[in-house]
């Protein structure tokens, strides 16, 4: 079993709930492959919009309840929660991220045929807090020209966190029981941007995605930007921190090494169901490098600081946060 290095050194636990969504990278984790020495670490499968072994609705559990030690919770959320002097504090793992450019869906028999079509049209979010919400209005402005603010945002489920929307920003929600795609074959939005289309969401033939090239037009974004923007991030409550300040770095270690085990799975060039995965691996590290998933502060500073400033410029956060605010300290430089 791959180890980490001993929290004991700075303090003890003996254990330690880790919720998370079950990514490829995060399956050492998950089967026990990879540990931390001198903690029980029970791993928990728990999903956001999908339902994983130990349940859904991971970022409320979190969140809210402080049902978990530590979890993958929204960046965004997260923020919120931070500027609100909720009791968390993370570290820089990213186990989450997305460009916001293949999330975006129309109808098909849609007259909108690219994001500027979008000015003055009701597009439809999981919830205006959620980070690809946050990423894809941004985006709109940053790579399309699109001010976010000349649409109108109609949201489908409660917000995480609560906050004080900006009174001029058009926001409206939907029904009780009424999905996004139940609001676009109605014709009650016209665009949808979410990060987790359902299983009959992408069954259904009638939704395509609004840009006709959107890998092209997300290497685009890469090479200009030069990151894989960041969607979600490990958070601990501030208590299991406190109890045990070497959990920081430990946790932050057994990520790392989770991470490398789960890349050299890709060796087999039948590990995955894709036929011809190993070369898509190949592909997508010729095309965008081998290191579109770093952790740590300093190879995120520029994704970091763009998310804050835009969060803040959503009205989702009372003021621009420092990064140094949102880390535990002891792993402020890994």
């Amino acid at each position: 079993m791959s180890s980490t290095s001993n929290p004991s050194a700075s303090g003890s636990m003996s254990q330690l709930s880790l919720a998370l969504s079950n990514y490829d990278r995060h399956s050492p984790l998950l089967d026990g492959s990879v540990t931390v020495p001198g903690v029980a670490l029970q791993v928990l499968e728990v999903g956001q919009s999908d339902m994983g072994r130990h349940g859904t609705n991971r970022h409320d559990r979190m969140l809210n309840g402080q049902e978990f030690d530590a979890a993958e919770v929204s960046f965004s959320s997260y923020l919120i929660a931070k500027d609100q002097g909720a009791p968390f504090t993370a570290i820089p793992v990213f186990p989450r991220r997305l460009f916001s450019m293949s999330q975006m869906w129309i109808r098909k028999d849609s007259e909108i045929s690219s994001p500027g079509d979008l000015r003055g049209k009701r597009v439809g979010l999981n919830t205006f807090q959620t980070t690809l919400s946050v990423l894809a209005k941004a985006d709109l402005g940053r790579a399309y020209g699109v001010p976010w603010r000349e649409i109108t945002w109609v949201t489908q489920r409660d917000e995480t966190r609560s906050f004080r929307p900006d009174p001029d920003v058009k926001l409206d929600r939907l029904a009780p029981g009424e999905s996004l795609v139940d609001a676009i074959m109605a014709g009650k939005v016209d665009a949808i941007m979410i990060p987790h289309p359902t299983h009959s969401f992408l069954g259904n033939s009638q939704l395509v995605r609004l840009l006709k090239d959107p890998q092209a037009e997300e290497i685009r974004y890469f090479r200009e930007f030069g990151y894989f923007p960041i969607m979600h991030v490990v958070a601990f409550r501030n208590e299991t921190l406190k109890s045990s300040p070497g959990l920081a770095q430990a946790v932050f270690e057994a990520f790392s090494h989770s991470w490398e085990m789960a890349k050299r799975r890709w060796d087999d060039p039948n590990w995955s169901l894709l036929a011809w995965g190993r070369q898509a691996f190949e592909t997508q590290r010729d095309i965008l490098g081998d290191d579109i998933w770093p952790n740590g502060v300093e190879k995120n500073q520029d994704n970091l600081t763009w998310f804050i400033e835009q969060s803040y410029d959503q009205s989702l956060i009372e003021r621009p946060l420092k990064i140094s605010e949102l880390f535990h300290p002891s792993v402020l430089d890994a």
